[in-house]
């Protein structure tokens, strides 16, 4: 949650570059809404969000009912601020300026800590016949054997597996993996759809839709 949309823009871009489906809100109400909505397994926060709700009241909230791993994105960089949000139950804590790098493997760890952890709040297997999709681990094994695969391609089977047995055009995967403000060909789709075939075979239901898209059944 960001209300500066060139940060946001930014996060966003970064975060689905490594795989990462990402949803945004410009302040803590439609944050806290989204959150409901989705039920995303990382949230990142601003503590200076606008509204009636900021990001201290959102943390707040949603430690009195959830586990989720949270990470504060904040100009504020002083010492008490970051007691603050850490004892308020933040998982992690990074200033503005920041470099997005960082804020992705920022994220990793904090997934992998908590997967590590045990928490329960996070849907870690996304199974698909033969095939299991880890999202935590962000790993993808094929009949308990691990099968090499990209970001991407992690990112569009994930998306896939969670929309099962709908039909997705190439411009719904796009903005839903590769980011809404991406530019390029739409049959990047395609190289990526051929690529997940390849490694993991017939035991990978995924049917061309003539004309649409394709569908993963």
């Amino acid at each position: 949650m960001e209300d500066d949309p060139n940060i946001a823009r930014l996060v966003d871009m970064y975060l689905r570059r490594d795989g990462y489906r990402v949803y945004q809100a410009a302040d803590g109400a439609t944050g806290l809404h989204r959150i409901k909505q989705y039920r995303p397994k990382l949230v990142i926060l601003d503590i200076g969000l606008p509204g009636d709700v900021d990001g201290i009241q959102l943390c707040r909230e949603l430690r009195a009912t959830s586990d989720i791993p949270i990470i504060m994105l904040t100009a504020r960089d002083s010492e008490i601020d970051r007691i603050v949000g850490l004892e308020l139950g933040a998982d992690d804590y990074v200033t503005k300026p920041f470099s997005p790098r960082e804020l992705v493997a920022r994220v990793r760890a904090v997934l992998r800590r908590i997967d590590v952890g045990g928490r329960t709040t996070l849907q870690t297997v996304l199974e698909v016949g033969e095939v299991e999709v880890d999202v935590a681990r962000r790993e993808v094994r094929l009949r308990g054997d691990l099968v090499s695969i990209t970001a991407r391609e992690f990112g569009l089977l994930q998306y896939f597996a969670e929309n099962m047995g709908v039909v997705l055009s190439r411009r719904q995967l796009l903005d839903g993996v590769w980011g809404w403000d991406w530019v390029g060909d739409e049959r990047t789709v395609d190289v990526h759809v051929f690529q997940l075939r390849r490694k993991l075979g017939d035991a990978l239901t995924l049917t061309t839709v003539r004309g649409v898209g394709y569908r993963l059944d």
